[in-house]
């Protein structure tokens, strides 16, 4: 194979995978979030989804919505008023597929009441909830789930006394909860739990945090220097995590979430303009670091990690998050790093390319998470 189609096979690489990236940016896929509630007689689920991947029949698994087949009528939905998007969402058949099951016998459940947020930005997630409950005997062994169709399920039980919580993959239910006391989970049993959540926070769920990995690995391509910056990004991270988590430092998300996508930019532009690390790279590295971190910490925060399980689930979240990193590093690598990483043209076929693509995508973020959320 000749230099020439070599040189064109790894640009249109990374320019492909850069460009699917950037796509599934504004339509991903998040877990639900629901709470338990076991009251006297009563047993209550709140659950904030995203109401519109329910009622288009949108697959798990998927990166973002827009791989579905049924992605038409996920975007016409996320176009409908609120009180057209209910209309259209069938809650008996969503109530069946709920799964409440007291020592062996399915609970009859049903959906109380439904609300969803008003038409805004429709590339951004919109804000909906469904409560349901059931009649609930005084004592006994419960299991709570959902089908697998809905993707994952963060489950946190709220009762007084308990500390709760887990990550549910798709079509798994919870341990066996006793009704009539309370359930608290050791620190081994919420550190595993948490690491999956990490590192799909980052593969497949944090684009913006992989194209800016990506990024650092584009001007880096031997292992010493990126080392420097991974190592700098992940010190700055893990301390803005536990600072956010504990509510030391508090930084609005409508802050954040545009500075984030200012350094995935920065870092791609650099790229671009220097064809060596700079002596400034790492401390920037550090300073964006810190700001990632804040973003992490959000994700922790809306997950809300019941008391006395902070920080195991912390520790876990981070180490998910960093085993995630490493795997885009190690992607990059076998994809062009270990081939190309040496060639004379490198930089200008992959480097390039690959950076003002992902440099292009920040400031579009930039500008949508500034002017249109």
């Amino acid at each position: 194979m000749t230099p020439t189609i070599l040189r064109f096979a790894a640009t249109s690489l990374f320019v492909f995978v850069s460009g699917l990236l950037a796509s599934a940016g504004a339509h991903e896929i998040r877990p639900a979030i629901a709470d338990l509630y076991l009251e006297q007689g009563e047993l209550r689920l709140e659950i904030r989804l995203n109401l519109e991947a329910i009622v288009a029949d949108i697959e798990p698994g998927l990166a973002n919505t827009t791989e579905s087949v049924n992605a038409a009528r996920y975007e016409a939905l996320r176009a409908m008023p609120p009180e057209d998007l209910l209309a259209a969402f069938d809650k008996a058949a969503f109530a069946n597929s709920i799964f409440a099951v007291l020592d062996g016998t399915p609970l009859p459940i049903e959906v109380v009441e439904t609300s969803a947020g008003p038409v805004g930005d429709i590339a951004l997630l919109r804000d909906s909830s469904v409560t349901l409950r059931a009649d609930l005997p005084a004592s006994g062994g419960l299991t709570v789930g959902w089908d697998a169709g809905f993707g994952p399920l963060v489950l946190r039980l709220m009762n007084e006394g308990s500390d709760y919580s887990v990550y549910l993959e798709p079509g798994m239910t919870t341990d066996m909860l006793p009704v009539d006391g309370a359930i608290q989970q050791s620190f081994g049993e919420v550190f595993f739990s948490y690491i999956s959540v990490g590192f799909k926070h980052i593969l497949p769920l944090g684009i913006d945090h992989v194209l800016f990995v990506i990024g650092l690995f584009l001007l880096s391509t031997r292992f010493s220097p990126l080392l420097w910056q991974i190592s700098a990004f992940t010190v700055a991270h893990t301390i803005t995590l536990a600072l956010g988590l504990f509510g030391v430092v508090q930084v609005s998300a409508a802050i954040v979430e545009p500075l984030i996508a200012l350094s995935i930019a920065y870092v791609a532009i650099e790229n671009v303009i220097f064809s060596k690390l700079t002596r400034w790279r790492p401390a920037l590295i550090f300073g964006f670091g810190l700001l990632h971190g804040l973003g992490f910490a959000g994700v922790l925060q809306e997950f809300g990690l019941s008391e006395g399980n902070e920080v195991a689930g912390l520790l876990g979240f981070n180490v998910g998050v960093e085993i995630g990193q490493i795997t885009v590093v190690a992607l990059c690598f076998l994809a062009v790093g270990i081939w190309f990483g040496r060639k004379p043209w490198y930089r200008a076929a992959i480097t390039i390319p690959a950076s003002l693509a992902i440099a292009i995508m920040g400031l579009y973020w930039f500008v949508e998470r500034t002017f249109l959320a």
